[in-house]
């Protein structure tokens, strides 16, 4: 017997670097098979091409894959805001076709709130001065994941609790902190000085819904955070934002869909075509 949906107008995620080994793409699927959605922004770094590699692609991240295709045909409208991960989808934004949009920015009215939502890679140093290293560490990051999800799970075996060591870094470290103070602050500026009245952003997979005042302006700043560590996502139903966190999976569920592997079959060429894109 199937779930019955929950009804949210809009769903903002972001970060959610399919095709690497810390992506939890079981728990994405589950969360996007319970929604039901009017508007879906995909908010950059959802498939890693950076680290992409026909090496790795599981099942899951393609069924991933499977449940935004099914949710754009089902008239789900769903925007896809390119990232720095898969930047090289910017060379075709302004790609319209049906209810799906593939753009570099979105601005939106929410509310009658004049709403601006991108990635926010823009605002980050090492990407814009020297992506070689940003490359670089990307690929340390996931393996610091994938080190962490084996440290993970001996803890649960032992009946201790999990750890993220990315985030204990990030608390500790005040150069890591202010970087995340520094990008929040600086969207605010941006977003302030266009007009807008709410900025949504992902990139620094740190979730937040704050309001900020700034040289007596106030503005609602949001980033929905990523699915690599805190499996996060953004609402807007009944009037309001909210965040949304998913629970970890202690095992893998079997997915009930059964044309989900057609559809992986069917869409296989995209994952070569993927493969055989050329990195910058």
């Amino acid at each position: 017997m199937k779930k019955e949906k929950r009804e949210v107008e809009i769903v903002v995620i972001s970060d959610v670097h399919l095709g690497t080994y810390g992506c939890h793409a079981e728990e994405l699927n589950a969360y996007l098979k319970s929604i039901s959605p009017r508007v879906l922004v995909l908010n950059g770094d959802i498939i890693d091409i950076w680290n992409f590699s026909k090496n790795y692609w599981p099942k899951a991240h393609m069924k991933v894959v499977n449940r935004i295709l099914k949710m754009i045909v089902q008239g789900v409208k769903v925007y896809y805001v390119t990232g720095n991960h898969d930047e090289m989808l910017r060379r075709f934004s302004d790609f319209h076709l049906a209810n799906f949009s593939l753009v570099d920015k979105l601005i939106i009215e929410v509310q009658g709130q004049k709403t601006w939502i991108f990635h926010g890679d823009v605002f980050d140093p090492s990407i814009i001065n020297a992506k070689w290293l940003a490359k670089i560490g990307g690929k340390g990051y996931d393996l610091l994941i994938l080190m962490n999800r084996t440290i993970n799970h001996l803890l649960l075996a032992m009946g201790k609790e999990r750890v993220s060591i990315s985030k204990m870094v990030k608390n500790k470290v005040k150069r890591a902190v202010k970087y995340i103070a520094d990008f929040e602050e600086t969207a605010v500026e941006m977003a302030i000085h266009h007009g807008y009245d709410t900025v949504i952003c992902g990139h620094i997979h740190q979730p937040s819904i704050t309001f900020r005042v700034h040289n007596g302006h106030k503005i609602l700043y949001l980033n929905s955070g990523d699915w690599v560590e805190n499996l996060t996502a953004l609402e807007f139903s009944e009037g309001q934002w909210s965040l949304y966190k998913h629970q970890e999976m202690g095992a893998i569920e079997e997915d009930d869909d059964n044309d989900d592997t057609e559809l992986a079959d069917e869409f296989a060429p995209v994952v070569r075509l993927l493969d055989d894109l050329p990195r910058i």
